[in-house]
């Protein structure tokens, strides 16, 4: 690594970081580095991002504590959850994604944005831009908004959320990832191709 990733790869893990507490859950990394370049300083970017991934993995050292990573979400299998990026200090329950969990966590993060950006009372034409692409992932979120509150966007979220049924992570899957090594439980398992039974 060259002395200037060593030197910016700390800030952008920590500019990461910023966004995915925002977010609440797993997320898209498009959608980590939207929200940071939308409300925060800095200049995260999805290369960045993926070198702080990529690093995250082949830097890891069992010894070194850390107080968070940077790392995927995974599947209820353990493999790893393709361009959705979580918090190692995350509990299982919130790193284990299914398709309906990862639809919920996504209204749940624009109702989390929408709230932030209202309580903030700031609105750029990056948050506005950013407020409206999320809009057009809520249903009803285009409407909501047009009404200029991102209070009526959070709600369209949350009743889209409420919507949804969302079963928690079975029992056999939290146990067979708490019964990993930390690497594995970090960034997954690889997963075994299925074989042909015989006719």
């Amino acid at each position: 690594m060259s002395t200037s990733t060593l030197s910016t790869f700390p800030v952008l893990r920590e500019q990461a970081r910023h966004a995915l507490l925002l977010l609440g859950a797993p997320a898209p990394a498009k959608l980590v580095v939207d929200v940071h370049t939308a409300l925060f300083d800095g200049d995260l970017s999805m290369s960045g991002l993926a070198t702080v991934l990529r690093d995250e993995e082949r830097q890891y050292d069992p010894d070194m504590l850390r107080p968070y990573r940077i790392c995927p979400a995974l599947h209820h299998d353990l493999t790893v959850a393709r361009g959705l990026v979580a918090l190692s200090c995350w509990p299982g329950e919130r790193r284990l994604v299914s398709a309906v969990a990862a639809r919920a966590n996504a209204l749940a993060a624009v109702a989390r944005v929408a709230e932030f950006v209202a309580i903030r009372n700031t609105a750029g034409p990056a948050v506005l831009d950013l407020l409206r692409r999320l809009a057009e992932t809520v249903p009803g979120g285009p409407e909501a908004f047009l009404v200029h509150d991102p209070r009526a966007l959070a709600d369209a979220a949350r009743a889209g959320l409420a919507d949804l049924s969302v079963e928690a992570v079975p029992d056999v899957v939290l146990r067979r990832w708490e019964g990993l090594d930390e690497r594995h439980r970090l960034f997954g398992v690889t997963s075994l191709p299925h074989q042909r039974g015989r006719a």
